[in-house]
């Protein structure tokens, strides 16, 4: 009961933060030069990577804020501004960065190249995934609830979100066959402005929240 409270709780938190299924158009914007066996290589650290970074962020993410002396509202706007950068270079590509000889010249090793940044963060597991993802595990923490049988469920939350992630990430080029080259084309432009969009929310929201700390403060 325990071990599925936990799950539960870290599914309906992350899960709609992360999206894979959202961020999938992202991802092909941001990989259009990648084969479809590369692009599923690709999935498949990404994939890693981003269980890697919620585990991290709810066992520990707290103390490494706390060594460094950052705030979450810092971090996103830092991540923030990071995805407007993204959204923004994806919006200005050329058209002739899909074509085929682009894809078949890049070289095995350099595949991983962007597997964690920006692929990985702040694409996939973002500032609000990573900000959720640590006040989760501050709260089980502050409550004396790390035990085994609520590890066990976050753990496994974290696994099935990172599982979403492969699958979306590693077959979202049979979206691209299907809705064509034209298809794509404007949904790789309308994710772009939305990742835009996001990245700008994000840092507002970091910065509100500084805004209203130092206005307290003051007061």
């Amino acid at each position: 009961m325990i071990a599925a409270k936990s799950l539960l709780l870290i599914l309906s938190a992350l899960f709609p933060i992360v999206d894979p299924v959202g961020g999938s158009p992202f991802f092909l914007a941001l990989t259009n030069e990648y084969a479809s066996e590369a692009r599923r290589a690709l999935s498949w650290r990404i994939t890693i990577n981003s269980f890697l970074l919620l585990v991290a962020s709810y066992f520990v993410g707290t103390y490494i804020l706390v060594f460094f002396g950052i705030s979450l509202p810092v971090v996103q706007i830092g991540g923030g501004l990071i995805l407007v950068a993204m959204g923004w270079a994806a919006l200005m590509q050329k058209e002739e960065g899909t074509d085929k000889t682009a894809r078949q010249s890049i070289h095995p090793n350099d595949i991983y190249g962007r597997a964690f940044y920006p692929l990985t963060l702040p694409l996939t597991v973002g500032p609000g995934s990573i900000s959720v993802a640590i006040a989760l595990g501050a709260n089980a923490a502050r409550n004396h609830q790390l035990h085994p049988l609520t590890i066990l469920g976050a753990l496994l939350g974290f696994v099935l979100i990172a599982l979403s992630i492969f699958l979306c990430y590693g077959f979202a080029d049979r979206l691209a066959r299907i809705l064509g080259r034209t298809g794509m084309l404007v949904i790789t432009k309308l994710s772009a402005f939305l990742l835009v969009c996001i990245g700008v929310q994000i840092a507002w929201n970091g910065t509100k929240e500084l805004l209203e700390s130092l206005v307290l403060h003051i007061g």
